[in-house]
């Protein structure tokens, strides 16, 4: 049913014009015009997929691609330079080269959670390295789908970049008339599923997942900074965040002191009714709803636990499972609901996290240096933030992405550069003379160790 879209693409790409620097900055500048201008629509579209407040989105999702944009038309002639590479000794007067190749039609299949900055910033690194893309954005965030697809509508050439609508169907249409290269964004069970799909046709893919981000807490803190950056963080887009702190670790010193802070700071954030609060973010849909207060079931509330079918809006609380086995510690939350454990030793800290290893984010609030370096060295995950939560995802000067069951690959900045292209290596010959060597069966072995370093000492 795709086909033709595919093949449309892939000849304009063939042309070379994607190719064209000034062509990609001009299309990065009318992308950036049109986001501008559709600022209000965007706003608006978001508050009634998800109850999101005009400062929250503009900032979590519409600044972060402006920045994007501005990044890669500043330094996109660095990144697609040729780059020189250093020649074995052996091939003296030979020349290597690195050349960064676009892939050609890339399909970025983009979430609910965050619907214009998960479409628009992988788009902003496709074609700005080059690629033609098709954009599959979630059909649960239908509100913000549509003012996507009137800006990428408006601001390209359907061969060139367009937004298809609708259900997975589609995604599985489009893949098995292989694009070039595939970008999700998504939960794990769903990668797995788009990532055994590609393998027929040995398409690449990235996987930007999840997982069960863990929030550290040592008992040396900044009591009320910590539990300030823990609730925001949380709270945001009412835990419906791929790094959000899914769970919480205390040293058992601190415990009872940062949960106080922490219901202090959650009802000066949002009330001691956040049901009622108009600008405190919703439960996507039903099924999500329903799923969210099925993890509650059977857990201790601490703080908070109710909720309203009406508006699908549940409040933040706080728990404690029953155990490790509880549903609740098995699978990522994504809602407003933070489970709370303790612990006394980093012995503690490694055997519970290797539980759900490899998270997406991992957070450590300390004021001892050692003890965060040592966790940063051990615990393997996609990102780390000291003394914060979220804002590692907001620096496009460094990596962003999982690995295992968080996801495969990094992006932003230009690491999105690095991820829509193939980095060809090139060897150039030089005619001035032959290396005779190679065509001898009678090579003369110990002066050539000896050229290049290997002989026996």
């Amino acid at each position: 049913m795709y086909k033709n879209n595919i093949e449309i693409k892939r000849h304009l790409f063939k042309t070379g014009i994607t190719k064209n620097i000034d062509f990609r900055i001009k299309m990065l500048n009318k992308l950036k015009e049109n986001v501008i201008k559709y600022e209000e629509d965007i706003i608006l579209a978001i508050k009634k997929d998800l109850n999101r407040n005009e400062n929250t989105t503009y900032m979590a999702e519409i600044l972060p691609v402006l920045q994007e944009i501005d990044y890669f038309t500043k330094n996109i002639k660095k990144l697609s330079k040729v780059k020189s590479k250093k020649t074995s000794k052996l091939y003296m007067g030979y020349k290597s080269y690195e050349i960064k190749e676009p892939y050609g039609v890339c399909l970025i299949i983009s979430p609910w959670n965050y619907p214009f900055l998960l479409a628009i910033s992988p788009f902003i690194g496709a074609i700005a390295s080059g690629n033609c893309a098709i954009i599959k954005p979630s059909e649960y965030s239908i509100n913000t789908s549509n003012v996507l697809k009137n800006i990428i509508d408006e601001t390209f050439d359907k061969n060139y970049c367009e937004v298809l609508l609708g259900d997975k169907d589609i995604v599985e249409n489009v893949i098995d008339n292989q694009v070039d290269f595939i970008f999700f964004t998504g939960s794990t069970n769903v990668g797995k599923v788009i990532m055994n799909r590609a393998s027929k046709s040995l398409t690449p893919v990235a996987l930007e997942l999840g997982g069960k981000s863990p929030c550290i807490v040592d008992k040396n803190i900044d009591l009320d900074k910590t539990a300030k950056r823990i609730v925001w963080g949380k709270t945001l887009n009412a835990g419906q965040t791929c790094i959000s702190p899914d769970y919480l670790l205390i040293h058992k010193d601190v415990k009872d002191a940062l949960i106080e802070k922490i219901i202090f700071y959650t009802e000066k954030f949002w009330g001691k009714e956040p049901l009622n609060n108009e600008n405190y973010s919703k439960i996507i849909n039903e099924k999500n709803f329903n799923r969210v207060l099925n993890l509650l079931e059977g857990t201790k509330v601490i703080y908070g636990g109710k909720y309203d079918e009406k508006t699908l809006k549940i409040e933040p609380t706080y728990v404690e499972p029953p155990s490790f086995e509880h549903i609740i510690m098995k699978e990522e939350i994504f809602a407003p609901l933070m489970p709370i454990l303790t612990y006394e030793n980093i012995e503690e800290l490694y055997n519970i996290i290797e539980k759900n290893k490899n998270p997406l984010a991992m957070y450590i609030f300390s004021t001892k240096k050692i003890f965060s370096d040592t966790l940063i060295k051990n615990i393997p995950c996609g990102t780390v933030c000291v003394n914060d939560t979220i804002l590692q995802v907001a620096n496009h000067n460094i990596p962003f992405g999982g690995r295992g069951y968080s996801g495969i690959g990094v992006y932003h900045g230009r690491y999105s550069y690095n991820l829509f292209t193939h980095r060809k290596g090139v060897l150039k010959a030089t005619n001035l003379y032959d290396i005779n060597i190679r065509y001898k069966n009678d090579i003369n072995l110990k002066l050539l160790k000896s050229i290049l370093g290997y002989k026996k000492r």
